[in-house]
């Protein structure tokens, strides 16, 4: 993610923002289709309250802490099993600015910003959690016509690239590696639900904070249920168990690609500043909602 948006914005390079976007179109679709059809429980997706002063102050914020960090969330995990250092720093660093937003001294601060809220209509029919269709409309003609337009917007973007055509050098070309990722998100919503009781997709500031707190408390102590038991060592959620398997799986990638390769930066003051990233990363993240 934060290649995409930098190689737009400095070499004006779509390539992997038009990866972005093909998963970005794959997950809209398929999520909202599997919530349509009730494999998600009661919940559905999730969506979450809109707070349009945390979003853009969230985001902000991750904006600035991804590019100081290397790596968003998810950036900085698969750049472990690569070999990197410097992000198994940024990661700690995203870890505790998470766990103090979330559980710690700076939850009140996230409270205020996020105290702003938008909702649709009043009493008890207000829609708390507004979908961008909720807007115009609840029906499922409404819902689909919408997301047929976002949609026809993406698609020209996408094939001025001239996605599924040559081959890579290497690894995947950036439109078979979108369209995998797209696939992933939306069966990440099912596992979710179907493993761990919630449906909640592929985030990672959550489940990072599930991780850790399960590694420090023995209790991910998430909002969600029902967690389990883990061999009896402590509780914890589905979700922290792929935090684990991004580094895991990204190892086996770059020993495959013959890419990996133990580095750590020369100068102390660079793993300070990927760890100050992770510290800005982690608290935009939760004013951001994710």
């Amino acid at each position: 993610m934060n290649t995409a948006f930098r190689d737009v914005i400095f070499i004006n390079d779509l390539t992997m923002f038009r990866s972005w976007l093909i998963a970005l179109g794959i997950a809209i679709i398929g999520s909202n289709f599997i919530e349509d059809l009730g494999f998600l429980g009661d919940y559905g997706l999730r969506r979450q309250v809109f707070a349009p002063i945390a979003a853009m102050v969230g985001g902000y914020l991750f904006g600035i802490g991804i590019v100081i960090a290397g790596g968003c969330g998810s950036g900085v995990l698969y750049k472990q099993g690569e070999g990197q250092f410097a992000a198994l720093v940024a990661t700690l660093g995203f870890a505790i600015s998470l766990i103090a937003s979330l559980h710690g001294p700076l939850n009140p601060i996230v409270k205020a910003i996020k105290s702003y809220r938008i909702s649709l209509g009043s009493g008890e029919d207000a829609i708390t959690t507004p979908a961008l269709w909720d807007f115009f409309g609840q029906s499922l003609i409404i819902k689909w016509g919408v997301i047929a337009v976002v949609i026809a917007i993406i698609i020209p973007i996408i094939l001025k690239g001239k996605p599924f055509s040559g081959v890579a050098k290497k690894g995947w070309t950036w439109s078979v590696g979108g369209a995998i990722i797209g696939l992933l998100v939306i069966l990440a919503w099912w596992a979710s639900y179907y493993f761990g009781g919630q449906s909640r997709g592929l985030s990672f500031a959550g489940p990072t904070v599930d991780f850790f707190m399960f590694g420090l408390t023995g209790n991910s102590e998430a909002p969600f249920d029902p967690m389990f038991s883990l061999f009896g060592i402590g509780i914890l959620t589905w979700s922290a168990l792929y935090v684990v398997g991004v580094p895991i799986g990204a190892y086996m990638s770059a020993k495959g690609l013959k890419e990996f390769k133990l580095t750590a930066p020369r100068q102390a003051d660079e793993l300070v500043r990927v760890f100050i990233g992770g510290l800005i990363m982690g608290f935009g993240a939760i004013v951001a909602g994710g």
